[in-house]
């Protein structure tokens, strides 16, 4: 009987645990260790920070579809990992063996890059649903005395689609109030153009979300670098524009983001900034008995860019990671070479409160056989939807390709068109 534990249980972490205890049968041992004791949808945050989603429409307890799953829940931070005795330490202290180790922590934020930027300073974010929830209080205050806003990611982010969106999703819901009026909106990016996105654009994602933006009365800045904030003051410095004073009375931005430190810390497994390098197996060089998924691997940026801009892991791109890892796991638990590879493909469904965008890029990285941007109402219903779905699924201990069923629906809309 082999023994695999999985550190981390959120959009990656979970389907891959369910799709490990589906492919190796009950005659092996599966734990999962979260930090976390609920399951949230991520891409949902957007819509708590404004208020059109609540903790209870996008979350539910981890321990119960697990067991019924047959998966050990071990609720708690890993707070370190030993390569060599194959042990995870528990943030309590608890020691828990491995055969093999899949890692799904997700990034470490690095808010602390900047003075005074993240909930703890000056701005808001929408990172975690703890976060979220912050933020929303924050909207409420904001809007009994209603002022300039910034929004935008911070240099060497990797997470732009949240930004786009919020700033779309904040303009929609202050329109809705009738608020829009009073409230001057500034979007700014380390990208070095719009629509970048850290994937050098997808079809005419640059098009697409610069008229977005311009019908909305936003204004930007990209090649932005934020060198400080200070309470309703932030400072920036543009590329050939030097520096500027953006005051605001509501602002989120998205930071860099780092590895976490219990897997930043091993020797030989991470890259600088402590994301993991794994090979095309998803798995570590050095540490043949570990895997990696989702945005706590390393992936080189596409191009050089003049302000850092790091590489988006996105939904489909981590669902095709974690299908990789465990046939690989249990090519390996059997004698096997391991052989199965992440397709790396990218689908991004970016609301935009009453409409959307979706991004279509076969493979992520160009150059791409399929590389297309569409808007449109449809989006908005199709995110919606798959929140339903994803959720409800979940719950169900369901392990199934999710965004590889979206995916085909965004091309047979193409097809169609």
């Amino acid at each position: 009987m082999a023994k695999v534990v999985i550190i981390g249980a959120s959009t990656g972490g979970l389907p891959a645990a369910y799709a490990m205890r589906d492919a190796l049968g009950a005659g092996h041992e599966i734990t999962v260790i979260s930090s976390a004791d609920s399951f949230h949808f991520v891409p949902s945050n957007p819509w708590v920070a404004v208020g059109w989603r609540s903790r209870k429409d996008i979350s539910f307890p981890l321990r119960p579809p697990l067991e019924k799953k047959g998966i050990k829940f071990i609720a708690e931070a890993a707070a370190g990992i030993d390569p060599v005795k194959k042990e995870i330490t528990t943030a309590s202290g608890a020691v828990v063996p491995y055969e093999y180790l899949l890692i799904a922590t997700g990034p470490k934020l690095a808010f602390d890059e900047i003075p005074g930027l993240g909930p703890d300073g000056n701005t808001v974010s929408v990172c975690t649903l703890d976060h979220a929830e912050k933020a929303f209080e924050q909207y409420r205050k904001f809007l009994e005395d209603p002022g300039p806003v910034v929004i935008g990611a911070a240099q060497g982010a990797s997470c732009f689609g949240p930004a786009y969106e919020f700033a779309f999703i904040l303009d929609a819901d202050l329109r809705r109030r009738k608020l829009r009026r009073k409230v001057p909106m500034t979007f700014i990016t380390p990208e070095p153009y719009i629509g970048h996105l850290g994937l050098s654009g997808v079809g005419d994602s640059k098009g697409l979300l610069e008229h977005e933006l311009r019908e909305r009365h936003i204004s930007w800045n990209t090649n932005t670098k934020i060198k400080r904030v200070e309470k309703g003051k932030m400072l920036i410095e543009v590329l050939d524009e030097g520096e500027k004073e953006l005051p605001f009375r509501y602002a989120m931005i998205i930071p860099s983001f780092k590895g976490v430190d219990a897997v930043a810390g091993v020797e030989g497994l991470c890259n600088p900034k402590g994301f993991v390098v794994v090979d095309g197996f998803q798995r570590s060089p050095r540490y043949q008995d570990i895997y990696a998924i989702g945005v706590c691997i390393a992936i080189a940026p596409t191009e050089a860019t003049p302000l850092p801009v790091g590489v988006p892991k996105t939904g489909f791109m981590i669902e095709s990671m974690a299908a990789a890892a465990v046939q690989n796991i249990k090519a390996s638990i059997k004698g096997e070479p391991v052989s199965a590879k992440a397709t790396w493909n990218a689908i991004c469904l970016a609301d935009m409160g009453d409409r959307g965008v979706a991004f279509v890029a076969i493979p992520q990285m160009p150059p791409r056989d399929v590389t297309w941007a569409r808007k449109g109402r449809w989006v908005h219903l199709a995110k919606v939807g798959f929140e339903k779905y994803f959720l409800r699924n979940m719950k169900k201990g369901v392990s199934e390709p999710f965004y590889e069923k979206t995916i085909l629906s965004a091309l047979k809309i193409k097809k169609l068109e």
